[in-house]
């Protein structure tokens, strides 16, 4: 009955496999070999999205990345069991083996998606849905000055004074000249609680 020079079906997937790494392998190292190498400081530079990218990368990130991707993933796999539940839900020797069949698969789907409309819902009135841009608000402060007094504040030229650090000698003199004397206090204050007699 078998022939033992045959591949049973764990050995086509095997083979499958196989063949799908070397093939892997095999590109990647054709692209080492015949892709030209001038590497430069923008090739070398951090890519994001098209824009140069600023300042250190550990900075603190916003969690509501995570939750989004989180939800996306989470509702992609779990509508990718509705395909093969709307294969078998209209086979006809399903259901004229007993007719509950498609009543039974119709109802189970309405809970499925039942529960995944309710978890929609949470995540949506939590906010995790929403994408939060911060709003550049200028401060504006009710004060009885006039604009033009800030305008010409603002145009007038002021003289810098050169800086010139103090000399370790200068410093300590200025410290003992500033130190202000601790004096005791002229009386003590005495505190009683009420409805005492001294």
């Amino acid at each position: 009955m078998d022939d033992p020079a045959q591949l049973t079906e764990f050995g086509k997937i095997l083979l499958m496999g196989i063949v799908g790494a070397l093939l892997v392998l095999f590109t990647l190292l054709l692209g080492k070999i015949i892709s030209p190498k001038k590497p430069t400081k923008e090739k070398l530079s951090t890519y994001e999205c098209g824009e140069e990218a600023q300042g250190s990368s550990w900075i603190q990130f916003n969690a509501r990345f995570y939750v989004i991707a989180l939800v996306f993933l989470l509702f992609d796999v779990e509508l990718i069991f509705i395909f093969p539940w709307a294969t078998v839900f209209g086979q006809a020797d399903f259901i004229s083996a007993d007719p509950r069949w498609g009543w039974f698969t119709l109802l189970e789907m309405f809970v499925f998606v039942g529960i995944l409309i309710v978890g929609l819902v949470y995540v949506w009135r939590k906010g995790d849905l929403e994408w939060i841009k911060p709003r550049v608000i200028t401060p504006r402060v009710q004060v009885n000055i006039p604009g033009a007094a800030y305008d010409r504040l603002n145009r007038e030229r002021y003289r810098v004074q050169p800086f010139e650090p103090l000399r370790p000698s200068e410093i300590k003199e200025a410290s003992k000249t500033e130190a202000p004397e601790t004096k005791a206090p002229a009386f003590k204050p005495r505190f009683k609680k009420p409805g005492t007699t001294p």
